[in-house]
Parts: C-alpha cells; structure tokens; sequence
C-alpha cells in the first residue's frame, strides 16, 4: 500500500469521533441543498464546453447574491451611523468582486469556434438580462428605468427591481452622513428623487475634499469613502475582463440578448458611480 494511502487510512482510524450514521440527521448535502444546486446544470446543445458556461454564469449569479446581501446591509448601517460593520461588509465585497474576475479568466480558456458549437441553443437568453447585476448597479446609483422591462415577465423580480430603481443607494447613504456630521451639503440631495441618477454637487465635493485634508477629525468617514473606491474600482474592473472576455470569444457580434455587445460594454466603463472621490484626487 502506498505510504501517503496508509498515512490517511490511519489519521482517518484515529479520528474516533467521525459521525458515519445520518439516518437521523442532517448531512453537508443536504444543508447546502447541494442535490438541487448540482442538478441545475442542464446543457441545451450537449456540447462538452456549455457546462463550463453554464457553472461561470451561476456561481457568478451566487457571487453576487452576497454582494447584495453585504451592500443593502452597509447602506443600512450607514444609515445609523454603525460605520464599523459597514466597512467590514464593504471590504467582504471588494473580495467578493475579485472572485468574479477571475471567473473570467476561466471562461476564456473556451475558443469562438468552440463557443459557436452551444450559442444558439441560448436564443435571446443573455447576461445582459442578470437582474442581481442590475440590483447591483442600481444599489450604486446607476439607475436606467428603460432597463425594467426586461423582467416585466417575472413580476416578484419587476417588483424587486422597482423597489431597488426607488431606493437609495450606498452612495445617498454616504452623502446622509456627511450631512449629519455638520458638512453643509445641498439639502435638496437628502430625500432626493433616487431614480435619477446622480452627477455630482460642489457640496458633496467640498466635504469629501475636508474629510482628505483632515483624516484624523473625520477617520470614519475616511475610511467609508476609501471603501466606496475599493467597490467601485473592483467593479469597473470586472467589466473591463467582461468586455475583454467578450471580444476574445465572439469579437464584436451582437450579444444573444441584442446588445451591440462589446460597445455596450464599453460606453458603460466611462460611467461613474461615485464622482467626487475620484475627482479629489486631482483637486487634492
């Protein structure tokens, strides 16, 4: 018998204590519902790589149901003024979000041609119809109403996205807080209509700009704004391997959903979720 077969045959003998009969209770499997997660892989083409895309776009679904769990928790922290567990929560994103790229660089191991072989079995079925992506966005202020009616097929998803299009998002929570630590910040920006999307103001930017010159008076809020960045630039980077990913697999085709595909993904690279902080870098 091999030395390293032998070595675990006995490590396992000595490990009294290991539970072996489940017939009364709850296994891994079966708290993880691992039957219904592990059957969810049903290939329409029966090509061998659709599964590699299959398994990409679901764990990258899971992924980002923590990242909404983690963001709606920190915008409602910072709305109390708990900042310690929001900056816990935020940095769990940024690793979150470091996760999904490199899924990226899973699914680019898949050639055009073999890609070719599965995409049309997917019909009009795309990413760009991810509506946690979208509940994402718009927990960071990018908002598009025309976007809803995507999902007007899903009503409990059209409702979801309706309620997350009306909220504040993480940076409206940061700007409330600016505000009640004395900054003058444009009253009308609380409370605001957050269905429009927001551009900036020179309060805001005035205050970020103070919370920068004087780090030790406003720490907290230092940190905050150093974690909002860490958000924002793991997710332009996310879409920069998506767009990267795309071209390299089906160049500059339109996406199975009727997106112009690599353009689209491109405009939305120039978008900026939170304006001030990176603008101070330069004004600082």
């Amino acid at each position: 018998m091999p030395k390293k077969i032998s070595d675990l045959k006995k490590a396992l003998e000595q490990e009294k204590d290991i539970h072996t009969d489940f017939r009364e209770s709850m296994t891994y499997g079966e708290y993880l519902s691992l039957d219904q997660i592990l059957s969810s892989q049903k290939r329409l083409s029966g090509h061998h790589d659709e599964m590699l895309f299959i398994i990409i776009h679901q764990v990258s679904e899971l992924w980002m149901k923590l990242i909404l769990h983690e963001l709606r928790s920190s915008i409602e922290d910072i709305g109390k003024d708990d900042m310690q567990p929001a900056f816990k929560k935020l940095a769990r994103v940024s690793k979150i979000q470091s996760q999904i790229i490199q899924a990226w660089d899973v699914l680019s191991t898949m050639t055009p041609a073999e890609y070719l072989e599965f995409r049309d079995s997917l019909g009009r079925a795309s990413g760009f119809q991810s509506y946690q992506y979208r509940l994402i966005e718009f927990a960071l202020g990018y908002k598009s109403e025309a976007i809803l009616k995507i999902y007007e097929k899903d009503p409990d998803v059209h409702r979801e996205l309706q309620e997350a299009y009306r909220a504040p998002g993480l940076y409206d929570a940061a700007i409330g807080a600016l505000a009640r630590e004395g900054f003058p910040i444009n009253p009308e920006l609380i409370n605001r209509d957050y269905t429009v999307v927001y551009a900036g103001d020179p309060t805001v930017a005035a205050a970020w700009e103070e919370v920068y010159r004087d780090v030790g008076r406003y720490w907290d809020l230092y940190q905050l704004a150093e974690k909002m960045v860490d958000v924002e630039d793991w997710l332009q980077q996310w879409r920069f391997r998506h767009m990267k990913t795309v071209e390299r697999i089906i160049g500059f085709k339109k996406g199975t959903g009727g997106s112009s595909g690599v353009g689209y993904l491109r405009q939305v690279l120039d978008h900026r979720f939170f304006p001030e902080l990176w603008d101070l870098r330069t004004t600082l």
